[in-house]
């Protein structure tokens, strides 16, 4: 029994690229077809990186300093074995206070860094233009839920200070990607539109053989008939 032969092939027209706030926002956090996710995102998780090691040595390299400080000048009349677990003692001491402060500040810093990021990119996608006031909302909100469990006068000194955080960071951002050239969401946008024409260009050459193959078939198939009937014509 001879198997069922389906139907040629479909093959849809390429999707255009996203032309909403919502779909562009969306796309953030899916894979490409190299399952890739999108610049804007892999920046995030960098500078959230970045800001926690930042954050550990900015809190624990001080507070290593002032423990073996504090150690040394407690432990004058202390009777050690040697020089050396004198010395190893200090950095003991200055080790400790190091882990533990500098682990206070990194997951702070790493939290804001992200917190802030996260709004200033989602608005910057969202609106489909870099602005100051991207980054300057993003530092304000960030500032204020940092502050909020201090009450209303602690939300507002957070919002005051994210917002004065947020413009010079945020120009300073927008500097750099100036002198590189382009802004990071008009690379997006370039890189969206070639891609798009060319799955479109791929999509239009299968779609054009496609269609050679169809009437070559017809062709090959209208051949035997034809013969067939001039032979009956002929008897």
């Amino acid at each position: 029994m001879a198997a069922a032969v389906g139907p040629p092939p479909q093959f849809g027209r390429p999707a255009p690229p996203p032309q909403t706030g919502w779909e562009r926002l969306s796309e953030l956090w899916r894979r490409d077809e190299r399952q890739r996710y999108a610049e804007e995102t892999v920046n995030i998780a960098k500078s959230a990186f970045t800001g926690g090691v930042v954050g550990w040595v900015y809190g624990g390299l001080p507070a290593f300093y002032q423990a073996r400080r504090a150690f040394i000048e407690g432990s004058q009349g202390e009777l050690f074995q040697n020089r050396a677990d004198a010395v190893q003692s200090a950095h003991r001491a200055g080790l400790r206070s190091f882990i533990r402060y500098g682990w206070r500040w990194s997951w702070r810093v790493a939290a804001f860094v992200t917190i802030f990021n996260t709004v200033s990119t989602g608005l910057s996608v969202y609106r489909n233009k870099t602005t100051i006031s991207n980054f300057a909302s993003a530092g304000a909100f960030t500032g204020a839920l940092f502050r909020m469990h201090l009450g209303l006068q602690g939300l507002a000194g957070g919002f005051m200070f994210g917002t004065a955080f947020g413009i010079p960071a945020g120009g300073l951002l927008m500097m750099m990607q100036k002198l590189a050239g382009e802004t990071l969401q008009e690379k997006r946008n370039r890189e969206r539109r070639e891609l798009y024409e060319q799955k479109l260009a791929e999509w239009q050459s299968r779609l054009s053989v496609t269609k050679i193959l169809g009437e070559t078939e017809g062709n090959t198939q209208e051949g035997p008939e034809t013969e067939g009937a001039r032979e009956s014509r002929s008897y």
